[in-house]
């Protein structure tokens, strides 16, 4: 029985290598004190995840992107639409962001280094997965 190819969207939530779709970006169990503990390269086709000192950096814009939009419009309907106060809206909207901090850090990272590192279907048959054609 062959495995169908990893699609993109899968690979990124689930936090897998985007080279090979295969090897974990970041070190399981979870750890609180260490939220971004990423591997030095995938197990499976060896894919440095941090070739270069910064290269995360851009993935902190798209946190930005990703949780202050959202987040505001969140704040603005608890306003407008809701009538509640502005600190009490604030504290809504803070309350959303820490409930989403590490799954938003750790997204981002997944975006930025599948945005920047493209699918290889020969890494993903050297290790045993078939492509669909």
């Amino acid at each position: 029985m062959s495995k169908k190819q990893p699609s993109f969207l899968s690979s990124l939530f689930r936090y897998t290598c985007p080279q090979c779709r295969q090897g974990n970006l970041f070190v399981k169990p979870f750890q609180f004190s260490n939220p971004l503990n990423m591997h030095k390269q995938c197990s499976h086709c060896e894919l440095n995840f941090t070739p270069e000192p910064g290269y995360y950096w851009g993935a902190m814009f798209l946190s930005y992107i990703l949780s202050a939009f959202p987040l505001m419009g969140i704040v603005l309907y608890c306003m407008f639409g809701l009538k509640f106060s502005v600190l009490y809206s604030l504290f809504i909207g803070i309350v959303i962001a820490g409930l989403f901090y590490f799954k938003l850090m750790r997204f981002s990272r997944s975006l930025w280094i599948h945005l920047m590192v493209k699918y290889n279907p020969q890494f993903a048959d050297k290790h045993g997965v078939t492509v669909r054609k």
